[in-house]
């Protein structure tokens, strides 16, 4: 077929997630292996968010709330805000979605950090806008770059915090500053995936930031913390102007009556939600002690995951990582070609992974 495919289209990069167990064991003919690569909550799905889920199954001949009520109505209750500032998405990358194409117009500016989640430049070409990429500053986000960054072209920009694939974090300090000295007209995306596992009491937690006369859009999901990622749920939190605009090219049932009832039900599981917290902390410090013996260095996150300095090429260690049935992410398509991202697994998981770590290493 000769069709005419527009340029912005064509420059596309696909978005390339982690393989299922299933088919990299098929492919590796491996079996009993473990997935440390996709950010993944090591505990499961919440079990209310089961319980629910399962007594919605009777319904699914029903189209769900479009308007996403009673859990939006529960997201405002538990953050304090009002439910007019709330939109829900298929994932939280369904709102990006949404902000890109009621904001971003062709030929437009959107600046974030590269590396960066790649969904970002994805929705940003696909309206025929212009990405921005500020480098990371010792893998930490250079804000003062950022700043220089912003032209007259600039619409929105693009920030995660806690950082992803790093780990690191911006302070409330540093956040202020750099929107002090923003235009005004610019909308700033603060993506949010990681916040729950946030421990720094310095670290930015985007909702105290939101007012009606900043245009500050706050993302967060039910994929990590919540152990929900295979129903896609997530949301944002912005000025109700904001949200009635994005709302208006939101696709119609966007999020699915299993997604709604599940992280409704998710948001009451505050046990099982500081047994993950917890579950992270405690072993991060496992795997940071570990690692010492063996002469490699890790960066320290805000995340459920972590950059691991292996001191060789990344590409090969993951190679020989799966051949052993452990799966991470080799970070050599994001510029760091000697390191690796783990997410944190459960202990018997972490134990793995160290042992299959030493004799990949020697």
């Amino acid at each position: 077929m000769k069709l005419k495919i527009p340029e912005n289209i064509l420059s596309l990069k696909a978005y390339t997630p982690g393989k299922p167990i299933e088919e990299l064991e098929r492919e590796y003919g491996i079996s009993d292996s473990i997935k440390l690569a996709s950010n993944e909550n090591p505990l499961g799905p919440s079990p209310k968010a089961i319980e629910a889920m399962q007594a919605a199954l009777e319904n699914l001949h029903r189209y769900p709330d479009g308007s996403g009520y009673y859990l939006v109505n529960k997201l405002a209750e538990k953050l304090g805000v009002a439910p007019e500032q709330i939109v829900l998405g298929n994932g939280s990358d369904d709102v990006i979605g949404m902000l890109t194409r009621v904001y971003l117009r062709p030929g437009d500016e959107a600046v974030m950090t590269s590396p960066s989640f790649l969904m970002y430049e994805i929705f940003v070409r696909t309206v025929d806008a212009v990405p921005v990429m500020v480098p990371l500053k010792n893998m930490a986000i250079d804000l003062d770059a950022m700043a220089k960054a912003v032209s007259d072209k600039t619409r929105i920009i693009f920030i995660t915090n806690p950082n992803n694939p790093t780990g690191c974090h911006i302070t409330t300090r540093e956040f202020e500053v750099f929107m002090a000295n923003l235009p005004p007209e610019v909308v700033v995306v603060l993506d949010e995936a990681y916040i729950e596992f946030a421990n720094d009491p310095e670290c930015l937690n985007g909702l105290s930031e939101i007012s009606d006369d900043r245009p500050l859009a706050v993302l967060r999901t039910f994929s990590k913390a919540y152990g929900l990622a295979g129903i896609r749920i997530g949301y944002g939190i912005m000025p109700a102007e904001m949200a009635a605009m994005a709302n208006r090219v939101r696709q119609p049932f966007n999020t699915n009556i299993l997604a709604q009832v599940g992280a409704a039900a998710a948001l009451d599981d505050e046990a099982f939600l500081s047994k993950t917290r917890e579950l992270i902390h405690t072993e991060f410090e496992f795997l940071k002690t570990e690692l010492i013996p063996m002469g490699l260095d890790c960066i320290p996150t805000q995340a459920n995951f972590f950059l691991i300095d292996v001191k060789q090429n990344a590409g090969d260690v993951f190679e020989k990582m799966l051949r052993h049935g452990v799966i991470i992410r080799s970070m050599m398509s994001y510029g760091y070609p000697e390191y690796i991202r783990i997410t944190i697994g459960t202990h018997a998981e972490n134990i793995r992974f160290l042992n299959a770590l030493k004799t990949v290493l020697k």
